[in-house]
């Protein structure tokens, strides 16, 4: 089987980048209602959801350039945590009926940038070189 690892770095930044957009799409939503508005929020938001859009943006901007990626994915996994457990989990049990998947798969995929890194094509990488990129096969 061919040594595979080579694109590692690549794969996790394209996970990064595409994922931390769709994270902003949602920033967009509860402030411009663009795309679209999110079904169900009253406007003028309330402050929580003033709160929780400001943290994605900022998160969500940082992280699509891999500048202080762990710290602000660390931060946005947690906020989905909280998202989930607040709006979510009170509505029911299973994620497909509460509406709470992407708050699920935005809080684990954030944790796993967090731990891993930005993966190349990040700000990190050239702004501070001595973050040295963990492989994510050392220690294996």
């Amino acid at each position: 089987m061919p040594n595979t690892t080579k694109w590692t770095p690549h794969i996790l930044a394209i996970l990064r980048i595409v994922t931390a957009l769709l994270f902003l799409e949602h920033a967009t939503m509860k402030f411009f209602q663009f795309p679209t508005a999110i079904p169900g929020v009253p406007y003028p938001l309330p402050a929580i959801m003033l709160v929780a859009g400001a943290i994605e943006i900022v998160t969500g901007l940082l992280i699509t350039v891999g500048f202080y990626t762990r710290v602000a994915a660390f931060i946005a996994s947690g906020e989905m945590a909280a998202a989930y457990w607040m709006a979510h989990a009170p509505q029911g049990f299973w994620p497909a009926l509460n509406m709470g998947e992407a708050a699920i798969m935005f809080c684990f995929i954030f944790l796993y940038i967090a731990f891993a890194g930005p993966g190349s094509w990040a700000l990190d990488n050239v702004l501070r070189p001595s973050a040295k990129q963990v492989s994510l096969t050392e220690g294996a």
